[in-house]
């Protein structure tokens, strides 16, 4: 099994920013990609942003010129840099890691972002 522990959301105003950290744990064979999604009240989850193994990044258009998703291979972590936040960023964040042919999700964690 694998485990993906989640930090760094929180309260902050309109125009801060925030990191977000992913490390995951446990039985792992290989990372493959790995990604951001969000989940604001009444609304379906969404894509944040993804990374495949070899750095290449994908982003949602309202996150475009403001998040940047990164990763440590070697700490299994996968990070999002969420600047000029905006109230509409408010969520709850989850991280996805894909391991083998499995796709294991954090717990989520709380960004809140006051105008």
């Amino acid at each position: 099994q694998v485990q993906l522990a989640e930090s760094g959301g929180g309260l902050v105003q309109a125009g801060g920013s925030l990191r977000l950290s992913c490390a995951a744990s446990g039985s792992i064979s290989s990372i493959g990609a790995m990604g951001w999604y969000r989940q604001a009240p009444g609304k379906q989850r969404e894509l944040v942003a993804t990374i495949t193994s070899g750095g290449d990044t994908n982003y949602a258009n309202s996150v475009k010129g403001r998040f940047t998703i990164s990763r440590n291979n070697a700490k299994n972590t996968v990070y999002l840099q969420m600047n000029s936040l905006k109230p509409e960023d408010t969520a709850v964040y989850y991280c996805n890691t894909r391991v083998g042919f499995y796709g294991y999700w954090g717990q989520g964690t709380q960004v809140t972002v006051s105008s």
